[in-house]
């Protein structure tokens, strides 16, 4: 398999080549028929850069077809930069930024952006933690709320008025393995049910469980080898190898991520950016994935996962 380097990022037929290898590792596949075996490379003056056509079903693809890159006019070697660049940046990269350093239009980065994100979802991991294994679990508000709440998290109505406390924020349910993987999930409000259900359909019954105080994780050691938690509001935020500061962690950068690099996100597209920085916790230096590795495995996942403009704004 090829290395990325700068000609792929500055030549789009080596990009093209490199984006071939990595998508089609035993030669073209066709995307219309599935057929693999009489097919031959278009070539000509007016032929497009990596077009070949198939003589199963007789029609014309690209490695494009069938992937993020599908439908777009933008080249090839412009995709390899947002994705290293996205790739590389711990905290993101703004849909601005990419506008300047692409030379694309703003509303293009953007698009580029929320594809990238999509290439990053992974739908088929495995459950969390084992025997033997800690995973941490707290949930956490970021942003306003576009339908205001009414309810507790308890189901108990609200008998105050104001803006103190969760009651008008999104709510982040996230679960981490020790050393290992994490996954975040966005629920329309945490509640006990929503809580317990994510939680126990995502993490190994045989696993250790570490949580705050907080009452959604009340009745945990029912489902689990071992529950534990630690009082923040009694100041203690480690006892032992009981705390919850690994998935604290990652919602500090997550946020400031959010804050300081996106700093506003529309709460239908809030999936997303936690599909973005779940994968680059998931695929950091420490577990031996470096900048170019982690470009490669978002190739890997954009077949399959295609998006079109008005699907994106809507949803």
């Amino acid at each position: 398999m090829s290395v990325l380097s700068d000609r792929h990022f500055h030549d789009e037929a080596a990009a093209y080549k490199f984006v071939e290898a990595r998508i089609w590792p035993n030669g073209p596949t066709c995307p219309h028929c599935g057929g693999f075996e009489r097919i031959s490379k278009m070539e000509g003056k007016s032929t497009r850069i990596g077009a070949y056509k198939c003589y199963q079903c007789r029609k014309p693809f690209t490695v494009k077809i069938g992937t993020i890159f599908e439908a777009s006019h933008v080249k090839l070697n412009h995709w390899l930069q947002a994705i290293f660049l996205i790739a590389s940046s711990k905290k993101g990269i703004s849909s601005n930024q990419l506008h300047r350093t692409l030379g694309v239009t703003l509303k293009t980065a953007w698009f580029i952006s929320h594809r990238i994100r999509e290439a990053m979802r992974d739908g088929k991991l495995g459950p969390l933690g084992g025997e033997g294994q800690i995973v941490e679990a707290d949930e956490t508000y970021f942003g306003s709320r576009e339908e205001k709440r009414t309810t507790r998290t308890s189901g108990q109505p609200f008998i105050k008025k104001g803006k103190s406390g969760p009651s008008n924020k999104r709510a982040v349910l996230g679960l981490i393995e020790r050393g290992g993987n994490v996954r975040t999930f966005h629920v329309a409000q945490a509640t006990k049910i929503n809580v317990v259900s994510l939680v126990t359909d995502n993490v190994v019954r045989e696993s250790t469980l570490y949580t705050d105080e907080s009452r959604l994780y009340t009745g945990m050691g029912d489902h689990f080898a071992a529950h534990d938690s630690v009082k923040h509001s009694a100041g203690e935020y480690v006892r032992g190898v009981v705390h919850s500061n690994t998935i604290e962690s990652y919602f500090s950068i997550f946020k400031r991520g959010m804050r300081g690099t996106y700093q506003h996100c529309a709460e239908k597209h809030l999936h997303r950016y936690l599909a973005e920085f779940d994968f680059r916790h998931n695929a950091r230096v420490a577990l031996g994935v470096n900048d170019e590795a982690r470009a490669g495995r978002i190739l890997d996942g954009v077949v399959g996962k295609r998006l079109t403009y008005e699907t994106t704004k809507a949803r």
